[in-house]
């Protein structure tokens, strides 16, 4: 019992003796950072009372602090302006998925150049398809809309020749983009695309991108003709409860944008849905233009245009530069009739692996027989 008394009693003057210690220690510590924040602010205060009692310290240390801000500010929005200026001018914005825009001065000659190039490499001593210049000899319609179509090109060149107000469009149906490429084309004016799906996905920063697009259109010196594929994704009626706060915030930037008609720019919209746009979008559309599915003439017509340019066609073959050529496909076609019987037609039998030619022809009505081996 007395020995283990004893271990308990040295047991506490350990403990107590370790204590002190690190009681001590932390008193150093304190005391030491005392010290030093002492002797800083010592310091500091030594500095700003010889500053303030010092006149010319303090107007060279306040014109410093002044010069300093003003050179971070300065180079902060110099760097901002010179960027957006360099992207107004070289770059495009990130919604436009196809544009004929010269994505950089002179890239317009160089295209240019190339296709001169080309088309005098493959297309040395052979001449032009009649009905060229219409420029839609490459868009197959019923032929009452083509006139409309015709006629709408026309009109926007015309409008663009007296340097009237530019009407806006709006397609429906199943729409094709190649018909506002060509009116486009028709009317001396550049061509931009952009897909409404793409609008959704940027969230806040999407009324800066709208607002982008249309400070962009600006630089065009013909105009543009901006066509605005799947319209309804982000144009759709705003008492929808489907419709995102990005969308809203969207569409008004782009009533806001088209609230006036322009000189500049012609909208085009496309959608499958056209009852699903919101009324204001409506309100200012002039030209309203729907696009059937084919009937059996167009059909058969879009089937010759695709059969001539893939399969006939042996310059085709050479349009891949004038260094790299491909080997042409030798393709043997048999029979292709023109007759149009009441309930059946044969078109065509190749010797072909291809199989792109009989998907064609299968999208085609039960009326139609087809063979490719």
């Amino acid at each position: 019992m007395a020995e283990a008394e004893f271990r308990v009693h040295e047991a506490k003057l350990t403990e107590d003796r370790n204590r002190r210690i690190l009681v001590k220690r932390l008193q150093g510590e304190r005391d030491k950072w005392l010290a030093a924040i002492n002797t800083t602010f010592g310091h500091i205060e030594g500095g700003l009372r010889a500053l303030l009692t010092d006149r010319d310290k303090l107007l060279m240390t306040v014109g410093g602090a002044t010069a300093l801000a003003a050179g971070v500010y300065t180079t902060r929005e110099v760097a901002k302006v010179t960027w957006g200026y360099i992207n107004r001018i070289l770059g495009q914005p990130s919604l436009i998925r196809e544009s004929s825009m010269a994505k950089f001065p002179g890239s317009k000659i160089i295209s240019q150049a190339k296709n001169k190039l080309l088309n005098s490499s493959t297309l040395a001593g052979t001449e032009k398809p009649i009905g060229s210049k219409n420029g839609l000899e490459n868009v197959i319609l019923h032929p009452s809309l083509k006139r409309r179509i015709e006629h709408l090109a026309c009109a926007t060149s015309n409008t663009k020749a007296h340097q009237a107000p530019f009407r806006n469009m709006l397609f429906y149906g199943p729409p094709g983009t190649m018909v506002a490429r060509e009116i486009a084309r028709r009317s001396g004016l550049d061509y931009s695309m952009m897909t409404g799906g793409d609008v959704a996905p940027l969230g806040a920063q999407v009324v800066t991108k709208i607002h982008d697009i249309f400070d962009w259109a600006k630089k065009s010196r013909k105009g543009l003709l901006l066509f605005i594929d799947e319209a309804d994704a982000f144009l759709c009626e705003r008492n929808s409860t489907h419709t995102s706060e990005a969308q809203r915030s969207a569409l008004n930037a782009l009533l806001f944008r088209i609230g006036d008609q322009s000189r500049d720019r012609v909208l085009v919209l496309a959608t499958n849905r056209p009852g699903d746009l919101d009324s204001a979008d409506t309100d200012r559309i002039d030209e309203v233009i729907e696009f059937p599915l084919p009937g059996e003439e167009e059909r058969l017509k879009l089937l010759k245009l695709y059969f001539n340019k893939y399969l006939c066609d042996d310059n085709n073959a050479s349009k891949g530069g004038f260094l790299l050529k491909k080997q042409p496909q030798k393709i043997y076609p048999k029979m292709f009739s023109e007759r149009l019987p009441r309930k059946r037609r044969d078109f065509l039998a190749v010797r072909s692996p291809n199989s792109w030619l009989a998907s064609k022809l299968l999208s085609m009505d039960a009326h139609v027989d087809n063979s490719i081996y």
